[in-house]
């Protein structure tokens, strides 16, 4: 009977500690001086600095990338769907107020190639550098029999603080307040089971071109905004009611989560000076407008709502990244969008 090793069920531990090597100096460029440890260990120790803030609350976020990791791996580039993950965690925690604090990410893949999990982990760290958060820890699991050799999966969780005074949650939001839009950068990294289904109907490829500089594929991996400084911006100077994120759902999904029962908003998006990307995938798959707004944040990845005397103010900090697109009134939770 032959003797069986670890590494002969599929499971290769001496890639492992590669991969590790390889990321070390990749992680440790993100640390704050609030990390007490380095990666390697069973835990991640943070020491969260709470300098003006009097009575901390620790707010949370995990996600994942969704079917946008199955155009990664078809374009076989590895290195942007990482600030993905990051965004699709650190934008929620902003919601709320947050300051990002550590990051941790989690990879399952059939076959480890230290390499290409090198790229995952570097696309972490770039997203984690803008969301000024530490990564503080992960997971690479080998998982042969679960995953197809090339594939894998990558989710992640953080963790952020903020003051309870002044803890984002939309109580304060009432009628007449106003809706900014901050642009997207693209889809970001909701529908794209749509999208793919919508490319295949179309007869269109990844390596098709989009325009002059880049691919339909390199387009559609433009990874999700992270909005961190645009909010902190907006914090230290003015009032914010409430901010929604627009991620899976769209409008009429997300921004309900912030609203009293007794209100709505009006959306008027007909100025919107919509990405062409959305177009084309409405155009691939003959998708209902209705339901494309239902689906994709179109061209604004999150609304912050404000008092209409902070109006020009927040645009002004916002330097052309964001347009007034909506107001408050009195409703029931229900949306409403102008075209």
């Amino acid at each position: 009977m032959a003797k069986l090793t670890y590494k002969d069920s599929g499971v290769d531990k001496e890639k492992g500690y590669k991969e590790v090597e390889l990321i070390k100096k990749i992680v440790k460029e993100t640390h704050s001086k609030e990390v007490l440890t380095d990666i390697g260990g069973f835990a991640g120790a943070f020491a969260p600095d709470l300098t003006g803030i009097d009575n901390p609350v620790f707010l949370s976020g995990t996600d994942g990338v969704g079917t946008k990791i199955k155009l990664a791996m078809e374009m076989d580039k590895h290195d942007t769907v990482g600030i993905d993950c990051v965004a699709m965690c650190v934008n929620d925690i902003l919601c709320q107020g947050g300051r990002p604090l550590f990051f941790l990410d989690y990879i399952a893949t059939g076959k480890l190639n230290p390499e290409k999990m090198a790229k995952l982990v570097e696309g972490v760290a770039r997203g984690c550098k803008e969301a000024s958060a530490s990564l503080i820890g992960g997971e690479t699991a080998e998982m042969p029999g679960i995953y197809k050799e090339d594939d894998y999966d990558l989710a992640g969780f953080a963790v952020g603080i903020c003051d309870r005074d002044k803890l984002i949650d939309g109580k304060s939001l009432k009628e007449g307040d106003i809706a900014i839009g901050l642009y997207s950068s693209g889809v970001h990294s909701n529908g794209f089971s749509l999208v793919r289904a919508s490319m295949e109907q179309g007869g269109v490829s990844l390596d098709d071109r989009f325009s002059e500089e880049e691919s339909i594929g390199e387009k559609l991996l433009r990874p999700t905004k992270i909005y961190a400084k645009e909010i902190k911006s907006l914090q230290e100077n003015i009032d914010l009611k409430a901010i929604a994120h627009i991620t899976g759902g769209g409008f009429y999904e997300n921004v309900p989560r912030v609203l009293g029962d007794e209100l709505g908003v009006d959306f008027d998006l007909s100025r919107l000076n919509l990405d062409p990307i959305f177009t084309k995938i409405q155009e691939w798959g003959n998708i209902d407008t209705d339901e494309m707004y239902h689906t994709f944040n179109m061209g604004v990845g999150m609304v912050v709502f404000v008092d209409e005397n902070d109006k020009d103010l927040a645009l002004d900090l916002l330097e052309g990244k964001a347009q007034v697109i909506g107001k408050v009134r009195s409703g029931n939770k229900d949306i409403k969008i102008n075209l």
